[in-house]
């Protein structure tokens, strides 16, 4: 069979296929989670601190000191208040000290046992606590509320639900308007609510904290704790082998699986763990501890407390999920070993630097003189030589009572041969109250040679302990 060459070659063109486009999301869908009820030590202990938090937090501003309010931060005269101590703005160095014993604080708690503050007193795991009771006791424990959530929408069901959702208001509101208390005085606020006089910022941030407080306890919950806080995304950095943390016994637990009571778990080739998922259905972020150490775990734990509660059911020892460290359980160490080992030098460090610092505070209060006093050189009015061939300066001197009762106060002034005050050495001042007082200062003519000359003056209070020293400059002229 031949073939003719110069014939035209046919051509079958071949159609390109469209990829099929498939649209793939980044985001997981979120699941809503639905604690389970628990009780035990840690359980105890949580409930413990949301009771002392809560009480400090709504009772403190209710508190009387004399004639006022016991804590008060009162912005519109610059002042701060707490029980028998009066801050001013001069008085900033003790509110850094307080934020630098917080940061050494957290740092000393996670190098010790994790995500303390987390799982037991931030505000966020307090009021979801809260949060959480109310709606248990409205709606039911998880399973009640899970089949109440897929069901269709009946009276009660809307009863239910519109029940729970006034008492997050109420209670998010009470929580708003307490937090404005210790800025505003409380009493003349809640006068003033109910007289329907609230200022326009005092109605704002009353409304503003209580529905912080109803969207992140009542909805967002652990959604904060995984996205919206810092803390989980670096508390990785602030643990190491050593630290206590929320830890499921992989060697003694797996393999897992589900056995009757009676049956030995040796001769099934199983480990102490049931696989109940009990343990994940009382996270309040929803993992599974036995997967390890993730960032959602807040270190409460709620898996510890429900996992000794089925070993007590199955006849197993206890402390198949518990707080251990890295080291203890690769090494199988005692309890004792183990506390031993959290006693470390970096443990020691930051407890010596944190005891140190709050014992300098305590001390810089206690001999913390109970006024302040400011001298400014008059330069609206030159050095003078007046009668008798005496030099002159004025002075402005600002003191400043802070104390909360009358006070009087003498000023003397010291430095160059011959120098007195020729003003009024006295003043009296009202609780909490300031002034300026010019002051005249002078020198006989042969006292120095002209120049600039330093000269202190003494600030001295007559009805309590105190005594200031104010360094300033004389001028005698030419």
């Amino acid at each position: 069979m031949t073939t003719d060459n110069n014939s035209p070659k046919k051509v079958i063109p071949i159609a390109a296929v469209a990829p099929e486009e498939e649209l793939v999301s980044l985001y997981a869908p979120h699941q809503k989670i639905y604690p389970r009820s628990v009780s035990g030590v840690f359980s105890h202990w949580r409930w413990v601190m949301v009771w002392v938090t809560q009480l400090v937090f709504y009772g403190l501003p209710w508190l009387e000191w004399g004639q006022r309010q016991a804590v008060l931060f009162d912005l519109s005269v610059r002042r701060f208040y707490i029980f028998g101590l009066v801050l001013y703005p001069q008085d900033f160095i003790y509110l850094t000290g307080l934020m630098i014993i917080a940061a050494l604080s957290l740092f000393l708690f996670t190098a010790v046992a994790g995500r303390l503050w987390c799982g037991y007193a931030c505000p966020q795991t307090v009021y979801t606590e809260i949060f959480l009771w109310i709606e248990k006791k409205i709606e039911g424990d998880r399973a009640a509320r899970m089949r109440r959530d897929e069901g269709a929408m009946t009276s009660e069901k809307l009863a239910r639900k519109t029940g729970k959702q006034f008492l997050w208001i109420a209670f998010s509101f009470w929580t708003g308007f307490t937090f404005v208390g210790y800025f505003v005085p409380m009493r003349e606020m809640a006068g003033a609510f109910l007289g329907g006089q609230l200022a326009a910022w005092e109605f704002f941030w009353v409304f503003f904290y209580g529905f912080a407080t109803y969207g992140n306890a009542g909805f967002m919950r652990e959604q904060v704790c995984k996205h919206m806080c810092p803390y989980a995304r670096f508390q990785s950095a602030m643990f190491d082998k050593d630290t206590l943390i929320v830890t499921y016994d992989t060697e003694r637990g797996e393999p897992r699986g589900a056995r009757s009571k009676k049956a030995d778990p040796s001769k099934m080739n199983l480990g102490s763990c049931v696989d109940c998922s009990l343990c994940v259905q009382v996270c309040p972020t929803g993992i599974d501890i036995r997967n390890g150490l993730q960032y959602e775990c807040i270190g409460c734990g709620a898996c510890a407390d429900v996992c000794d509660t089925v070993m007590d059911k199955v006849g197993y020892p206890r402390g198949l999920v518990k707080y251990s460290t890295e080291n203890a359980m690769n090494n199988h160490w005692s309890k004792e070993q183990t506390i031993k080992r959290v006693l470390r030098p970096r443990v020691l460090v930051y407890s010596t630097i944190l005891l140190g610092i709050v014992l300098a505070i305590f001390v810089s209060l206690a001999t913390r003189t109970p006024f302040k006093a400011d001298v400014v050189r008059d330069r609206g009015v030159m050095a003078r030589v007046i009668e008798a061939g005496k030099i002159e300066n004025v002075y402005s001197i600002q003191v400043m009572n802070a104390t909360e009762s009358n006070q009087r106060y003498k000023i003397s002034v010291e430095g160059l041969p011959g120098i007195e005050i020729t003003s009024e050495p006295t003043l009296s001042l009202e609780p909490t109250k300031a002034r300026w007082v010019p002051v005249r200062v002078q020198v006989p003519p042969e006292a120095d040679k002209p120049g600039s000359h330093e000269i202190h003056f003494i600030i001295e209070s007559l009805d309590s302990p105190g005594r200031l020293r104010e360094e300033s400059k004389f001028v005698i002229p030419r």
